[in-house]
């Protein structure tokens, strides 16, 4: 089972599309580290009794910026639930920073939007890209194997950084990443930037011409580039503002979202139609009754969004 806890809000970057950015007014939330434990010892009992493996992935705003994280993530790998994260890059030149990777995470995650330039305009961090680079070199280098820690590079794909894409990989795949994944741009966040930036349907076209010989060049320097042909037509379908209802995506049995309020639902976009609240999670029997609570709520008064599923992990984006 995959978990993903947003832990925090804050972040310390200005991305336009993003509804973290750092420049935008808003009061900012995280959960208290004690609320995570209790659950991650309940993961940890749960994992136990029925055998099924947990990734509990932290997520943000910026999950490296979370203070509770440099003593949680010891104690859940004491209780043996593996981890993994995805960040901005941020504080990943900090020696620090990389020993607490190397030693808790078993998949880390970098947000990357483009080449140097277009990256560090688009984060607001000059130097950026280069920073980012060195460290995921320093932490390659440094891992005692591939198996030890996954390195997964994300792209935001929009038609502004789409023609550089192919030349973006092969430079990812020079600094060790093992994993390259893309998400296109999404209109929820950040509804005025998303009109001048999104894909348009030819842009996917042209994405899916040129993934085939990309994603082999590639596998023969040994990085997978994910995305499988269901994570395809739901980008273009989104492209050409068609819907894709989702009748059952077996809600909570593979996948589980929590957020900084600490509701637990079958993905982010549902947390407000479907969630239950972590405090009521008392025992592994708790954790294996949400799938029935949530296919009850969703049978009783349905979603909107399920109506056009948005979640990637629904149509196989980690598809080699």
């Amino acid at each position: 089972m995959i978990i993903v806890w947003r832990v925090t809000q804050q972040c310390n970057l200005t991305c336009p599309f993003c509804e973290w950015d750092r420049s935008l007014p808003r009061q900012r939330t995280w959960i208290a580290g004690e609320r995570v434990l209790r659950l991650g010892r309940i993961l940890a009992d749960y994992q136990r009794q029925t055998g099924e493996p947990i990734l509990l992935s932290w997520l943000g705003g910026e999950p490296l910026l979370w203070p509770p994280l440099n003593e949680l993530a010891p104690r859940f790998r004491e209780l043996g639930i593996a981890q993994s994260t995805t960040t901005n890059g941020t504080t990943l030149a900090a020696p620090k920073v990389q020993a607490h990777i190397l030693a808790n995470f078993s998949e880390l995650t970098v947000s990357i939007d483009g080449l140097a330039d277009f990256h560090d305009a688009m984060r607001g961090w000059p130097g950026g890209w280069q920073q980012i680079r060195d460290a995921v070199i320093k932490l390659a280098t440094a891992r005692p194997s591939r198996q030890a820690l996954k390195l997964r590079a994300n792209v935001v794909l929009m038609r502004d950084n789409l023609p550089t894409f192919p030349e973006l990989c092969h430079e990812l795949a020079t600094w060790g990443f093992d994993e390259i994944t893309f998400n296109a741009l999404g209109g929820r966040d950040r509804p005025e930037f998303f009109p001048a930036h999104r894909l348009r349907p030819a842009d996917t076209r042209q994405l899916s011409e040129i993934l085939p010989g990309l994603r082999a060049q590639l596998a023969a320097q040994g990085v997978a580039l994910c995305g499988g042909t269901g994570y395809l037509a739901r980008i273009d379908a989104s492209a050409r503002e068609e819907r894709l209802p989702i009748k059952d995506c077996a809600p909570g049995e593979r996948f589980l979202f929590i957020d900084e309020a600490g509701r637990i639902s079958p993905c982010n976009f549902t947390t407000d139609s479907y969630s239950v609240a972590i405090d009521d999670i008392n025992s592994p029997a708790d954790l294996a009754k949400l799938p029935a609570i949530f296919a009850a709520r969703r049978q009783n008064a349905p979603a909107m969004v399920c109506d056009d599923c948005p979640s990637t992990q629904v149509f196989a984006k980690f598809a080699a």
